[in-house]
């Protein structure tokens, strides 16, 4: 067989699940570790343009910002400046390429409560941060805290759904990750005319930490991670709570631990298993989908919402509320994508957004084009500044219901269990190095391509909705470990999975494992032979 080994799949059940008060309560308790990747967001732009701030950490940025009158674009440019807010994404890459291995060792609640403390720690250091050195350093615990719950907690929503469901739920995350961004605007807003303003919204930080953390220590674990844990009992516990008191879960469990002695039965490094022939189409979204999220230029956005603002003619207090509202906006349109993700599809919502925020973007370009002018040395009118505010709404609402939730959804279903926290990690630490590089590059590039940056996330957004188009399958309403029957159906991603999938008929009894293969073709794996159902025939070893 390509690539050596067989896949960790096989057909599931059909276990729809309902959706009860448990299941409920545990997936908006652990959406909640959302929070504080979205509070740092909104907190590190509006922080930034905050004057004591400045003076204290970065006072040639201040002294700058103050004195420029040409170029507007330019203010902000200042590496070390941005090395403040990338530091913490180099953390989560760090982070994120170890917390693979740490879900599935301990657990997807565990992680999720390791990432809240580490996180608090580092809203602390910064909260009475002295000097450079010690914002750093809390910029890095922060980052690892992050790290670890945007690798487990997508996890565990996909996992702890009902399968019918499972993109509403998911969306949680992305719902409180919008949450925390309109909340730090809005402690942002309420701060920046003091001098303590900024200790105050970058300590702050501990609350949303606080919350998820307390609240992840009252939530199981899901039945998946408990089951590859060999905890089978606590996972029959963790799967009637959530299906309902009154639900059979034998079947559920049966599937779980089936699929969990395949994984076993393989024995290879994950990180190896990934890259073999017949998981080519699982790699390639693992990386495609989170480089391409943040090429849509939503981060750089949400981080410099107030300096993008303030730089085009806002003053300190309107970029500020620009901010909230555009915050408001991606907000409401998440809960726009619960509602609609299980029932139009993932393909459907990534493209109509990738559309409309490819138009706003190419508009944006335009307004400012006119009303800056070349050079960037014209001062913006209030009536091209309020269209601006608007575009960016319409751009952030198209993020909100498309990319920005699916993004976090479609990569933590489409993996089977052997690689789910492998192919989870590549995700997240795709994500991370590429807002970095963005995110250290981003006022450099504002400053020398002045309103053309904006024209290079648009042609970016148009590549990645050409993507989705022709080689994003359809996956709502899939159980997990039904999910390779979506890439043996697609035209293109058919070619590498098809022939490498192997059901299971009957889990180990005694010494002998009885398998079909799905090909025609008899073959030979770890010394047994197997053929395929259609010849009638069944070979036990």
């Amino acid at each position: 067989m390509t690539g050596g080994g067989f896949v960790a799949n096989g057909p599931a059940g059909d276990f729809s699940g309902k959706i009860t008060v448990p299941v409920v309560i545990t997936c908006v308790v652990a959406a909640s570790s959302g929070l504080i990747f979205g509070y740092d967001i909104g907190i590190s732009g509006g922080v930034t343009t905050m004057a004591p701030f400045l003076m204290k950490f970065f006072p040639e940025v201040f002294r700058k910002a103050s004195e420029v009158k040409t170029n507007m674009y330019c203010k902000f440019d200042s590496q070390v400046l941005t090395a403040f807010t990338s530091s913490l994404y180099i953390a989560g890459l760090a982070s994120s390429l170890v917390a693979s291995r740490l879900t599935a060792a301990v657990g997807r609640k565990n992680t999720i409560v390791l990432g809240g403390c580490t996180f608090l720690a580092g809203a602390a250091i910064n909260g009475g941060a002295a000097n450079i050195a010690m914002l750093l350093l809390g910029r890095i615990l922060l980052g690892f805290g992050v790290g670890f719950t945007n690798q487990a907690t997508p996890l565990y929503l996909s996992e702890v759904a009902p399968p019918k469901w499972r993109g509403a739920f998911s969306t949680g995350f992305q719902f409180f990750i919008g949450v925390g961004v309109v909340a730090a605007n809005c402690i942002n807003f309420g701060m920046a005319k003091h001098s303590w303003g900024w200790r105050f919204s970058l300590g702050l930080a501990v609350v949303p930490a606080a919350i998820m953390t307390t609240g992840a220590l009252f939530i199981s674990d899901t039945p998946s991670s408990l089951v590859e844990r060999g905890r089978v009992e606590q996972a029959r516990k963790s799967l009637t709570k959530v299906r309902g008191i009154n639900s059979n879960v034998d079947a559920e469990l049966a599937d779980l631990l089936k699929f969990n002695e395949m994984a076993k039965d393989a024995k290879r490094e994950p990180f190896l298993t990934i890259f073999e022939r017949q998981y080519r189409p699982h790699l390639v979204m693992s990386i495609a989908i989170p480089f391409f999220q943040q090429l849509t230029g939503i981060n750089i956005i949400a981080f410099y919402a107030p300096v993008i603002f303030q730089s085009i003619g806002f003053g300190s207090n309107s970029a500020l509320i620009a901010a909230i509202v555009l915050g408001l906006v991606n907000l409401g349109s998440i809960l726009v994508s619960t509602g609609m993700v299980d029932r139009h599809g993932r393909r459907f919502l990534f493209i109509i957004g990738g559309i409309q925020m490819f138009i706003c973007q190419v508009a944006v370009t335009v307004v400012l084009a006119v009303s800056t002018g070349i050079s960037g040395t014209k001062h913006i009118s209030k009536g091209h500044g309020i269209l601006l505010l608007v575009l960016m709404c319409i751009y952030a609402a198209g993020f909100g219901w498309s990319w920005g939730p699916l993004s976090w959804l479609v990569p933590s279903e489409i993996f089977p269990m052997k690689i789910r926290p492998t192919g989870q990690s590549i995700n997240v630490a795709v994500n991370f190095a590429t807002t970095f590089v963005l995110s250290q590059t981003f006022l450099s590039m504002l400053c020398h391509f002045k309103f053309g940056t904006f024209l290079f996330y648009a042609g970016w957004i148009a590549l990645m909705t050409v993507f989705v188009v022709f080689f994003l399958p359809e996956t709502k309403g899939i159980p997990l470990d039904s999910m390779y029957q979506v890439w043996e159906r697609h035209w293109y991603w058919g070619r590498f999975v098809r022939g490498s999938v192997y059901v299971l008929l009957l889990v180990r009894s005694t010494s002998l494992l009885r398998i079909l293969s799905k090909t025609g073709e008899e073959e030979v794996i770890k010394g047994s032979r197997f053929n395929c159902q259609e010849c009638g025939r069944t070979i036990i070893n």
